[in-house]
């Protein structure tokens, strides 16, 4: 267990206001002196990731590791900052994407539907009708595909049913209004959970749960490929899932679910596995942790706001990764479970432990973590923490970067 994160070296909160007096003040508003180290820190990090780009694939379109996620950055970045002209980098990068997609994928992270949502948003905001509903016309065309469930399509997020809603959730977010109607996430929705009970009827697992999915033959539990990721998006408001499926089939599977959580307070990465290793957004308690909190506002029951409490005591101790500072499976990632618990409870216990996971990724490169295979990009390497850099400077409005709604 040990191999796989550092010695958290941090004070926890202690309820002082000498703790956070560097930090942010009794309201949670930064100070100017920890706001100017992050934009600091942001503009360093900018500059060594687009000197890095310049050998990235040229190839990969994607969200994930390719200039989507770049893109999708500058997005942010603009939003942030108010700068013109971190929307037309969006565009360029974005326009990269558009020129070699995977034609294969449908998801926002890991397929053509990231580059064209994304490619949408950019032209939308720089006056470009023309072009911006051209790319949502061709993102519309690969419903039918989605709830029909073509080329084995499976559920998740990375390359299943909930990667290709996200990026409709994402079109009516970033234009302010309901550009797609919410019928198409009303069908992908009840396709998500025929195919969940199919597989649970056909493995006999009713009884425990009523939804089930699998990708790869195995049933993983985390954010990314398993059940949590998509339970967490089945509970969102206005995707006619209702209060009867809700009770029925959402509730009873989540809480099978959280009766896999080890005594540690973290979840496994699949079903029926015992190790109790990995603290990632995509396997363990930084994910599932999104999938509580909606539960607590959804069902209001107090039981699952305690397990995303643990969820944080988990990712204090064990979150700072051997792996690197990204958001897949880094401290960048880890550190957005704090601020999704920062703005369910205004507790500053959490956003306190967001700041220090902060700090130590403002110390990018130098507590000999491993090197990504990507870098630079947005789910592996530094774009990502750059992402939750800019995104701490609004604690209130952060969002995990392509899940969190």
């Amino acid at each position: 267990m040990d191999k796989r994160f550092l010695k958290n070296p941090y004070a926890d909160y202690d309820g002082s206001a000498a703790c956070t007096q560097h930090l942010f003040d009794p309201h949670g508003k930064l100070t100017e002196e920890f706001a100017g180290r992050l934009s600091n820190t942001i503009s360093e990090l900018l500059s060594h990731m687009e000197n890095g780009l310049k050998s990235a694939d040229p190839r990969d379109c994607t969200g994930y590791t390719g200039w989507c996620g770049i893109a999708l950055l500058y997005l942010h970045l603009a939003d942030v900052f108010r700068e013109t002209s971190f929307l037309q980098r969006a565009l360029d990068y974005a326009s990269r994407s558009l020129q070699c997609l995977t034609r294969r994928s449908v998801t926002f992270l890991c397929g053509d539907a990231g580059p064209l949502a994304v490619a949408a948003v950019a032209y939308h905001r720089l006056q470009r009708p023309q072009e911006s509903d051209d790319c949502l016309g061709r993102l519309l065309q690969l419903h039918r595909t989605v709830v029909k469930g073509e080329r084995n399509l499976p559920d998740e997020l990375l390359y299943g049913r909930i990667g290709y809603l996200f990026s409709l959730v994402f079109i009516n977010q970033q234009f302010g209004q309901e550009k797609i109607p919410m019928q198409y996430m009303q069908e992908i929705c009840d396709a998500i959970l025929a195919s969940g009970e199919n597989l649970s009827k056909k493995c006999r697992g009713q009884d425990k749960t009523p939804l089930l999915y699998e990708w790869y033959q195995e049933y993983y539990v985390g954010a990314a490929h398993g059940l949590a990721g998509i339970y967490y998006f089945l509970m969102q408001p206005g995707f006619g899932v209702g209060d009867e499926r809700l009770l029925r089939l959402v509730k009873p599977s989540m809480d099978y679910l959280c009766h896999l959580k080890f005594p540690s307070g973290n979840y496994p990465p699949c079903i029926g596995d015992s190790r109790d290793e990995l603290v990632h957004w995509c396997h363990g308690s930084p994910g599932v942790i999104y999938m509580l909190l909606q539960a607590h506002k959804v069902y209001g029951d107090d039981r699952y706001l305690a397990d995303a409490l643990e969820c944080g005591q988990v990712i204090w101790q064990r979150g700072l990764l051997k792996k690197g500072y990204g958001l897949c499976h880094g401290a960048a990632g880890n550190a957005y479970a704090f601020l999704a618990l920062y703005k369910h409870t205004h507790n500053p216990h959490h956003l306190y432990r967001a700041c220090k996971f902060a700090e130590w990724c403002m110390d990018y490169g130098r507590h000999g973590c491993r090197t990504p295979d990507t870098p630079f990009s947005l789910f592996e390497g530094m774009a990502g923490t750059i992402y939750f850099l800019a995104d701490l400077l609004q604690p209130l409005r952060s969002k995990f970067p392509a899940f969190e709604i």
